[in-house]
């Protein structure tokens, strides 16, 4: 849909990373990388964009060695209606990928956290519970890595070992379930509230 509104996936995987990361500077090799776009591709579009002010140049000395960077302008007029657009096409993302998990095998719980709800302290990004095979999870988050245009850090657990980290109080999970998160799959945690109330009742 946005590669249609805007008339370049180079550009539209562009705008995703930098809109959704304005913060951070990125020199022309590094988007390459991070987009798997042909350089020459990258550096039409860095260009369109710099002429549309929607992104600027940064200068950085390093020793005697002076670097180009680009980084989203904030400044510009049509910032947040721009950055509108590319937060409610990344819902439309994030379903598509719960989606694809969800036929891959049987999926217990799946929420978004981290850089995903502006949250640089929670250790990954997606926190997924299933039965799924490790290959075709990785390929899926490769996917969804290209399409979102930035590297993605999650934990797959299965439900027994989710269960007993729990049971534990495991810091590293319970730092992801007390983290601000977006849920897209569950049908393990409101099943355990549930036979938590019941166990209090009984007393």
């Amino acid at each position: 849909m946005l590669e249609q509104l805007f008339g370049s996936q180079t550009r539209v995987k562009l705008l995703q990373l930098f809109l959704n990361n304005p913060e951070n500077k990125y020199y022309v090799r590094e988007l390459t990388r991070l987009l798997d776009s042909q350089i020459n591709a990258v550096r039409r579009e860095l260009e369109n964009l710099k002429n549309l002010d929607i992104i600027g140049i940064v200068e950085e000395k390093d020793k005697t060695v002076r670097k180009k960077y680009f980084q989203s302008n904030m400044k510009f007029v049509l910032y947040p209606e721009l950055k509108s657009i590319i937060e409610k096409s990344s819902f439309l993302l994030n379903k598509k990928f719960a989606n694809s998990l969800k036929k891959a095998g049987k999926v217990h719980y799946m929420a978004l956290t981290g850089s995903f709800v502006g949250d640089k302290d929670t250790p990954i990004d997606i926190i997924i519970v299933g039965n799924l095979k490790k290959k075709s999870i990785e390929r899926i988050i490769k996917n969804f890595e290209k399409s979102i245009g930035r590297e993605i850090r999650y934990s797959l657990f299965d439900k027994e070992e989710f269960n007993y980290r729990r049971s534990v109080a495991d810091r590293f999970l319970y730092a992801i379930l007390d983290a601000e998160k977006v849920v897209m799959v569950d049908d393990i945690m409101n099943t355990l509230i549930e036979i938590n109330n019941e166990n209090n009742q009984i007393e």
